[in-house]
């Protein structure tokens, strides 16, 4: 079988979220199930600049853009990358997606567009590439015009498109539309019109073969007025093809026995390591050194979906107790402007590093006690499954995938050793001051702690259960299955 896996970021060419974790990790588990997977991605400046071990094979005309194709390999695995080689891309470094002031590009829909034509042809074997692909699997808005283009193109390959975060729907006007080429029956209620806006998204839910999101939780949830972002009427009618199949994670990359980011190696049967990173981690970031005091670890993107306001609200009253945090990430000015305060007012606290550090992320996964994650919404969530594989308890919003992955400390889940975090129905500052104290009551059980922390440790969120799942879809959507 032959897949073409269209992403707009891959791990670890260029990542922004979790959608690189999957593109980075996915294919590789399909390969080892004998699928012929090819990674098609933009070739930002970010990769040229970084990437040696590359090489020119074409090049095509998209409406009298001269395109050209790079080859390379994912590094780490046998996947065979083409990279998509034009000054849109290639000619401005930092984040694929936003400018400098956090804004997005305003060339983006023009940007996605062209990668999502190029993608077409390739598809198609148009590209001289002697290569056709049986199915395409797109990933999130800036793929989203795949399956739109082949249908139009009169193709018969079916796509497969899975949705990471509805809330980013790829909308412009309807100028673009018009540069599109697409038909102009398209533009409809029934195509890629979305309240007058030309939506990728849209695109991608009407024309894919079949639709999957990354857990079975938020696949019920976006078909509700709450979750939908307004496509929940689409949804709910195409439920038939809308599969939930929940992300995995590279246990080679997230591997507390062998992780090289971290002071000191642990497994379930042996947790010293783990004590020796908090340890270590309370001396990087100049936390106090105190092995009493509950360590809280935050890692991602800071915006409001996130609950980090929520967080910050919460911080005067969860201060009086002994807790101190870890704090990694980047998003909305605001939120970063707070978290900066309240470092500078509470030093040896909270420490709040702005940006992204890989090593440091896993770092705080192995030195943290519990991982806070009270999100809004989260399709699926990876941070709370490293804290399982790291022992670090995640304390999460019961949501999406988090409400799939993480098991309540209820005295029922204790008393039958299922429990593997602190899960909240309730998203307000007074509910994570409660969950924080329900986590030190834990901890200062030491038997009751160290149980939970083996549990979690010993759930298993690989990339080869889901793999399964995914090739099953393929299977469905090529009719032989």
């Amino acid at each position: 079988m032959k897949v073409l896996f269209a992403a707009s970021e891959a791990y670890p060419l260029i990542k922004t979220g979790g959608l690189a974790d999957v593109a980075g990790s996915l294919p590789s588990a399909l390969a080892r199930m004998r699928v012929d997977v090819r990674l098609l991605l933009p070739a930002y400046g970010e990769v040229l600049t970084h990437l040696k071990d590359m090489r020119f094979i074409t090049e095509i005309n998209i409406d009298g853009e001269i395109v050209r194709l790079l080859h390379t390999r994912l590094p780490g695995s046998r996947i065979q990358v083409w990279l998509v080689d034009h000054p849109m891309f290639g000619a401005r470094l930092g984040n694929p997606y936003l400018d400098k002031s956090g804004l997005p590009w305003a060339d983006n829909g023009e940007r996605y567009l062209l990668f999502c034509k190029v993608a077409a042809q390739v598809a198609r074997n148009e590209a001289g590439l002697h290569w056709q692909a049986d199915l395409v699997h797109a990933n999130d808005w800036q793929t989203g015009l795949i399956p739109a283009l082949l249908a139009a193109s009169g193709s018969a390959i079916p796509t497969l498109f899975t949705i990471h975060n509805l809330a980013y729907q790829g909308n412009f006007d309807f100028e673009l539309f018009v540069r599109s080429g697409l038909p102009a029956h398209f533009w409809s209620h029934e195509g890629v019109e979305f309240y007058n806006q030309f939506s990728f998204m849209k695109a991608a839910l009407h024309f894919s073969r079949l639709v999957t999101t990354v857990s079975p939780t938020y696949a019920q949830e976006i078909q509700t007025a709450d979750f939908g972002c307004g496509f929940e009427g689409l949804l709910a009618y195409r439920q038939k093809d809308l599969h939930g199949v929940l992300n995995g994670i590279d246990r080679h990359e997230w591997n507390p026995a062998s992780d090289p980011h971290l002071s000191a190696h642990y497994r379930r049967d042996r947790l010293a390591g783990k004590v020796r990173n908090k340890t270590a981690l309370q001396e990087e970031l100049k936390l106090k050194s105190d092995p009493d005091a509950l360590l809280i670890g935050m890692v991602g993107r800071l915006v409001e979906q996130k609950g980090v306001d929520v967080v910050i609200e919460a911080l005067p009253e969860l201060l009086k107790r002994k807790v101190q945090f870890a704090v990694l990430g980047s998003g909305e000015a605001s939120l970063e402007a707070a978290l900066t305060k309240a470092a500078a007012a509470h030093p040896g606290r909270i420490t709040f590093y702005k940006g992204y550090n890989e090593a440091l992320a896993h770092r705080i996964e192995a030195g943290s006690d519990v991982f806070l994650m009270p999100s809004r919404f989260e399709p699926c969530g990876l941070n709370q499954l490293y804290s399982l594989r790291y022992g670090t308890l995640p304390i999460v919003h019961g949501v999406g995938g988090l409400a799939d992955t993480v098991a309540d400390a209820s005295k029922a889940n204790l008393a039958e050793r299922r429990a593997t975090g602190i899960v909240i129905d309730l998203l307000d500052a007074a509910t994570i001051v409660e969950a924080v104290d329900r986590a030190l009551e834990l901890h200062a059980q030491n038997q009751a702690w160290r149980q939970l922390v083996q549990t979690a440790m010993a759930q298993d969120f690989s990339w080869s259960r889901s793999a399964e799942q995914y090739l099953s879809l393929y299977q469905r959507a090529l009719g032989v299955a």
